[in-house]
């Protein structure tokens, strides 16, 4: 398949869809998933036009485990969180849903089920509050 340049990280990345933006640099972008499986879920994308791994340089894949690694310390305080779930799914076999590489960040608690992934549309309101927690967080490091 070759990569669609109107998916919708795409377009958020263009600035043509909104976002809940949490973390920008360079190379990488990391903003609230509205479709959650759970409070808080962050996802980071690439700057760059890649489906999934097999296709990404890199330099990006670089940037975007140093960008998962400094929101993941900042999503857990924020959400007063035990545990993190770090995932990326590569394919429509894995569960990929969007076909622009990203890296989702789960906070995880004992006894709080996730949710069926890209299934329902969290409330927009409570995703921009939940943003503006992790950046918070992200000002304190």
């Amino acid at each position: 398949m070759a990569y669609d340049q109107n998916n919708i990280f795409a377009k958020i990345l263009r600035g043509e869809a909104p976002s809940f933006k949490v973390y920008e640099d360079d190379m990488t972008l990391a903003f609230m998933d509205v479709m959650p499986q759970v409070e808080g879920h962050t996802l980071v994308i690439p700057k760059f036009p890649a489906e999934d791994l097999f296709d990404l340089d890199p330099e990006f894949a670089l940037a975007m485990a140093k960008t998962t690694k400094k929101l993941a310390p900042a999503v857990k305080r924020a959400f007063n969180s035990p545990g993190i779930m770090i995932m990326q799914l590569n394919g429509s076999a894995a569960g990929q849903t969007i076909f622009h590489i990203h890296t989702h960040i789960l906070p995880r608690s004992e006894g709080i089920d996730m949710k069926l992934h890209a299934r329902q549309l969290g409330d927009f309101d409570l995703l921009k509050k939940q943003a503006e927690l992790i950046k918070a967080e992200l000002a304190k490091d």
